[in-house]
């Protein structure tokens, strides 16, 4: 088989993979992508794009119920069927055809295949049935774009009750009735929030720290936590699973650290992600398969010489979140192709330049689409004083903004800005409450631009909208 080459290689079809192998096209190199999957990736079809697809129609049922005058027009209950329904149209069906047409527009190659390093630049592609699909090599670079997995916890008998993964929640075809989830991070409490509203009678969140969502402020977590309680969610912390057994009816049975007991018909595994480089030839560049690609602010991997070696999305472990790897590969890219054409100023990338992911450290947006929604972006006040700042926390009761009382009777919600009163600049900002997420960007806008309060005190927010309570935060503050 003749080896061909291209500019770059990208190893992994996902949105990371997808836009560095687009930028770097459009950079002027040439470009292929070699995926084993489907093109899209997680999110596309076990991640974001199907879970939100699952939790939008509970959101518009509550948003509905919540204000006098349409709440009465409302009779029915969820049509569940329907739900999943909707979810399998935003997941094309599991049907990768669509991408497969964007990357031949985008004049990108493809080699369907599972892609392993094999030395320098070069990348053997075997397909499914063990045959070599394509022998590769690199001219410039090659991007690592594998992504990560659900970390399954070394929990004695677990593997044997198939528990789900996120891939089969966001995908199951019928709620189970009694569900425990291990983990109360983002996808526990996402997934705890839509199955329990499609029909699970018993949703347990079993979480080993304190509260939910750890590394979030902790009043998020309180608020989700109390939100839970109404709807039925059990949420056990401070504790963990010992070990895993079938019971007398067949059922799971989780066994806990406290003594108890839980049984349930489907277990969910959400206790962390693992990346996806067990199988991918590492060890033929003297680096360790299994391990996750530690890069520099170029997506550079900084364990490799020659400056040829990139790795973009979870795999490099910064911010496991899509919107923040097609961020690292809009850099990626961009980065390849600047060095290529011997652009000095993108050797050693200055921050905040095009070639270098800056917002990983200092400004990741989130959204969680839990009932109420939580976002934040940036700092939390916490871990703004672990980097030595001076900071203030401000907050705001989001119910009293008379934008959010208008959006639903009795709104309840909360805001929070951390100040860094040296430079007076807002470093984080987290939000709780009905759609808070369609507040984020001002707030990373706020933080990305490190927006002096002063300056952001003339940025009018329009009556009635929620976004008041950026004037009420700033008043709070002393503006």
């Amino acid at each position: 088989m003749a080896q061909r080459q291209y500019d770059v290689i990208v190893i992994g079809g996902g949105p990371a993979g997808e836009n560095v192998a687009a930028r770097a096209v459009k950079g002027g190199l040439s470009a292929v992508l070699v995926e084993a999957e489907l093109v899209g990736g997680e999110c596309s079809y076990w991640a974001c794009i199907p879970s939100k697809a699952l939790l939008r129609p509970l959101h518009a049922l509550a948003a509905a119920r919540a204000v006098a005058g349409a709440c009465q027009a409302v009779s029915g209950t969820l049509a569940v069927a329907a739900v999943l329904a909707r979810r399998d149209d935003f997941a094309k069906h599991w049907d990768d055809a669509g991408q497969l047409t964007w990357l031949r527009d985008n004049q990108i190659d493809f080699v369907r295949g599972h892609g392993r390093l094999a030395g320098e630049r070069r990348v053997i592609v075997n397909a499914a049935d063990g045959s070599i699909a394509a022998d590769l090599a690199a001219r410039h670079a090659v991007a690592v774009c594998t992504g990560s997995r659900a970390a399954n916890p070394s929990i004695p008998g677990l593997m044997e009750l198939r528990p789900w993964t996120s891939r089969e929640a966001t995908s199951a075809r019928q709620a189970p009735r009694r569900l425990a989830i291990l983990g109360g991070g983002v996808v526990g409490c996402e997934m705890a929030t839509a199955w329990r509203q499609l029909g699970s009678e018993e949703v347990t969140i079993i979480q080993r720290g304190p509260g939910l969502l750890s590394g979030f402020e902790r009043f998020a977590g309180m608020a989700l936590a109390a939100a839970f309680g109404r709807a039925g969610i059990r949420v056990l912390t401070n504790t963990s699973t010992v070990r895993a057994e079938r019971a007398a009816d067949g059922s799971a049975r989780l066994v806990l650290a406290n003594g108890e007991s839980i049984d349930a018909d489907q277990i969910l595994v959400a206790t962390g992600r693992a990346p996806r480089t067990d199988d991918l030839g590492l060890d033929s560049i003297g680096l360790r398969d299994g391990d996750w690609l530690e890069v520099d602010d170029s997506l550079r991997v900084r364990a490799v010489s020659g400056g040829w070696l990139y790795a973009a999305g979870d795999v490099n472990h910064r911010v496991l979140l899509t919107h923040m790897g097609k961020y690292q590969a809009r850099v990626c890219g961009d980065a390849i192709a600047a060095r290529a054409a011997g652009r000095n100023d993108a050797a050693d990338p200055a921050p905040w330049t095009p070639w270098a992911a800056t917002a990983d450290a200092a400004a990741a947006p989130q959204v969680i689409f839990t009932d109420p929604e939580i976002a934040a972006v940036g700092l939390t006040e916490q871990q703004a004083r672990q980097r030595g700042m001076r900071v203030r926390a401000v907050e705001y009761d989001l119910g009293r903004v008379a934008g959010a009382a208008l959006y639903a009777d009795g709104y309840t919600g909360r805001a929070q800005i951390v100040i860094d009163e040296a430079r007076r600049v807002i470093v984080g900002a987290t939000l709780v409450g009905p759609d808070v997420g369609e507040l984020l960007h001002a707030a990373t806008i706020a933080v990305v631009a490190a927006v002096p309060l002063e300056r952001l005190w003339h940025a009018v927010p329009s009556y009635p909208t929620m976004s008041e309570v950026w004037l009420r935060l700033l008043e709070t503050f002393g503006l």
